[in-house]
């Protein structure tokens, strides 16, 4: 089962729609696919489902809000300020242990794993166009990518990515962690 529509998620973007921009289609579709690459890898209930959601929605929106290629802060800063206003303040360090460690290269180990490890192997998956498949089934991950096209996400990674690149050549990718 897909999980088509996630309402937190949808507020979320719905709110930095403009800040988004031609890019939302893009960017709905990534967290859309990171979502559903976490529920395959860690069935969860609605209210964890939830945490992911809101997760997904924040975890790169601070390339496109802060206008910056380090986005990790922006993004749980968003992220926390979202928790408060919405009375989910006791999500806030799941949510943001999500964030900031689903550029980590290695397994994640320690508090709040269940979710946090799950994340960074979905983002991985989806990022890696479904090469890497941390034990998915093939046939499972190319259903999730199918469902949400790409809609140019990779793309804009990739210029993004040579953009830094041109200014930090020795920091391209600043939010990438071991």
């Amino acid at each position: 089962m897909l999980i088509e529509r996630l309402d937190p998620l949808e507020r979320v973007l719905d709110a930095h729609a403009a800040a988004l921009g031609n890019d939302i289609i893009a960017y709905r579709n990534h967290t859309y696919r990171v979502v559903n690459l976490h529920a395959a890898l860690s069935p969860c209930d609605d209210g964890a489902l939830e945490k992911v959601g809101v997760a997904a929605a924040f975890h790169d929106l601070g390339i496109w809000t802060a206008h910056t290629f380090d986005y990790l802060a922006p993004s749980i800063d968003l992220a926390c300020s979202h928790l408060e206003c919405a009375g989910h303040g006791d999500w806030r360090d799941t949510v943001t242990g999500m964030i900031r460690e689903h550029h980590k290269v290695r397994r994640f180990h320690g508090t709040d794993a269940a979710f946090i490890e799950p994340f960074r192997r979905a983002d991985w998956i989806d990022v890696s166009l479904g090469v890497l498949t941390f034990g998915l089934q093939r046939a499972r991950v190319r259903e999730i990518l199918a469902r949400w096209p790409n809609h140019g996400f990779h793309k804009r990674l990739a210029q993004l990515t040579f953009t830094r690149l041109r200014s930090h050549p020795f920091s391209p990718i600043p939010v990438l962690k071991w």
